[in-house]
């Protein structure tokens, strides 16, 4: 890696776009150069709020001579036509997840990054976060026994959530719910700490308004480990998410994203991580490994073959069966 900074642009300034404005204005590697959003509104907001460089239009993003990277960070039914477009302009990629929400489109172009050689990486924070890093190390060195099962259980009892408000897609059947959004991360965790996944069983409860997911009940298997996924939303109860990795020895708990827990039978205790169990840190985290992609060097980050895999999971689970 040189010391020049990097320069970036993001075309999407909802509400994890404006989180990355922060996270990239923060950083003493990368530069915000462009940002650009199909809202009027949104643009303003970020200029109003942190001085974000705004353009005219995402081809004016991609095609600023300052920036190095483009982060993607639109609804998923657009993201295709933009990924193509920072890919022939010879621009590094961090694209949000989902990948997309159609497969055969979706594999076309993971074929298309992959036959450019293209830096190319996805938005999954547990790429890098320091509790993921510390669980998948944990379980490496055995310290879990033998592995029985992981589960995984998550409420919203509102979906999207306060923060999400703006994003009215997110609760669209086409391509938003906590499903792709939320236990997405989840599903590529667990195929980075058990092997590739597949689904068992699902069952996905749906309103009767035609909008997203309101509960999911499913058994799936990563490698050979067991995963059951339990999640509901829109009705009464403190938001969680938790993942548990069940073992002979210890078993290992993640709780609202970044709080990892141990037990070897009592009381469930915090587990010291390289880093704070914080959002901040694991956005620092997925910076450092940002900056190993955009050099071209080896890097932690969700490639798009990966990536790819978790959108054909997360699609199986929102299939209705009869």
């Amino acid at each position: 890696m040189s010391d020049q900074r990097i320069g970036v642009g993001i075309i999407g300034l909802g509400a994890v776009g404006r989180r990355f404005v922060e996270v990239f204005g923060g950083h003493a590697r990368f530069d915000l150069r462009a940002v650009w959003d199909l809202s009027p509104e949104a643009v303003e907001r970020a200029v109003a709020d942190f001085g974000a460089p705004t353009v005219g239009s995402a081809a004016e993003v991609i095609a600023h001579p300052d920036v190095d990277v483009v982060y993607i960070a639109v609804p998923p039914l657009h993201h295709e036509v933009y990924v193509d477009q920072t890919m022939a302009a010879g621009k590094a990629i961090f694209c949000e997840k989902p990948l997309g929400v159609d497969g055969p489109a979706s594999t076309d172009m993971v074929d298309r990054v992959a036959a450019a050689n293209a830096r190319a990486a996805v938005n999954f924070v547990f790429g890098s976060a320091p509790a993921a890093t510390t669980l998948a190390a944990a379980l490496e060195a055995g310290e879990a026994g033998a592995i029985v099962s992981a589960d995984l259980r998550l409420h919203f009892e509102e979906w999207p959530r306060p923060f999400q408000a703006e994003a009215r897609w997110l609760r669209d059947r086409d391509q938003g719910g906590w499903v792709r959004e939320v236990v997405s991360h989840y599903v590529f965790l667990a195929e980075r700490l058990f092997g590739e996944g597949a689904i068992e069983h699902s069952f996905v409860t749906y309103p009767a308004d035609g909008s997203a997911e309101v509960g999911l009940s499913a058994a799936t298997r990563f490698g050979s480990t067991p995963v059951s996924i339990t999640g509901t939303s829109d009705s009464k109860g403190i938001d969680e998410v938790q993942f548990t990795v069940r073992g002979t020895e210890r078993s290992f708990r993640l709780t609202n994203w970044y709080e990892l827990t141990v037990s070897d039978g009592g009381p469930w205790r915090p587990v010291e991580t390289t880093e704070p169990a914080t959002g901040p840190a694991a956005y620092n985290a997925q910076m450092e490994q940002l900056d190993l992609m955009v050099a071209g060097a080896e890097h932690s980050l969700s490639t798009f073959a990966e990536a790819l895999r978790v959108q054909v999971l997360v699609e199986g689970l929102l299939e209705e069966r009869s």
